[in-house]
């Protein structure tokens, strides 16, 4: 495991500077993703790297890799009958109750300041917990305003890149996951979502996830950057943005799983907008 785990630490870094020089290509003015390396007391650390733009009002894509002695559980969600046959497989309690644990990831999400620009997330990481190792990630669109060309290109690019059995599982599981119970609707317009994948036959499809997310999202910024908008789409679009923060601060297990793990607190709330109302 510990060839994988330099492997995949070397491949999420990669991946995280590719992500930041594209989408600071898109920034007009020129802004630049600002890093801020950090360490975690209990063992590893990481790099912020955040976005401050004309586009992207507020965008971040960050880097992990911590370990510690004890694995801070986080809720398990939902994971449905026969998932066993696309490689998920959830670890038992008595599997990490009390073992040390290794993390890596990048997480990602972009704040676009033009309201018809979506908001998008990103993320993939990997985990050892005791003997046993997974993969889990995803990524899923939140527009104010929903385009339906927008959306299947989305989704397009992600079932090429799942195939149909794994495309039909995890966008139903995004359904699943990104779910705002109390508002009893979707945070978006859905995406892939999955979790304990295991063996290291399931790397390579991480990687492509991963990979995925270029050709997923910038066409749609591209197609939406200079459409016109209105201070009252402005107004609804930071209303909008109260659901996304509600999502990420009550249900969201990277939220969790970084405070519980004592991860960089501004790190973890990368993730939330600049701006937003109620």
């Amino acid at each position: 495991m510990s060839t994988l785990r330099e492997e995949v630490e070397q491949e999420f870094r990669d991946l995280r500077d590719r992500i930041c020089a594209r989408l600071e290509a898109l920034e007009p003015a020129g802004a630049k993703f600002r890093c801020t390396p950090w360490q975690r007391p209990g063992g590893g650390g990481g790099e912020m790297s955040e976005i401050r733009g004309d586009l992207f009002e507020k965008g971040g894509c960050n880097f992990s890799a911590v370990s510690g002695d004890r694995y801070p559980g986080v809720p398990e969600g939902r994971v449905a009958e026969g998932d066993a046959a696309l490689g998920i497989q959830p670890p038992r309690a008595e599997e990490m109750a009390g073992k040390p644990f290794f993390a890596a990831g990048v997480s990602l999400v972009m704040h676009p300041r033009n309201p018809n620009v979506p908001i998008v997330h990103m993320n993939v990481r990997y985990l050892e917990v005791g003997d046993v190792f997974w993969f889990g990630g995803g990524m899923d669109l939140t527009p104010f305003k929903a385009f339906d060309e927008d959306t299947a290109l989305f989704h397009a690019v992600l079932q090429s890149v799942c195939g149909p059995e794994r495309y039909a599982r995890f966008s139903r599981w995004a359904k699943e996951y990104f779910f705002i119970a109390h508002r009893h609707s979707e945070r978006g317009v859905g995406g892939v979502f999955f979790d304990y994948l295991r063996g290291e036959e399931s790397w390579p499809f991480v990687q492509a996830i991963g990979d995925a997310f270029l050709p997923a999202y910038t066409p749609i910024v591209e197609r939406r950057r200079d459409t016109p908008w209105t201070e009252l789409d402005r107004a609804a679009q930071l209303k909008w943005r109260g659901r996304y923060v509600e999502f990420n601060l009550i249900y969201d297990r990277g939220t969790i799983f970084g405070l519980r793990s004592g991860g960089n607190v501004e790190a973890i709330f990368m993730s939330l907008p600049p701006l937003a109302s109620w």
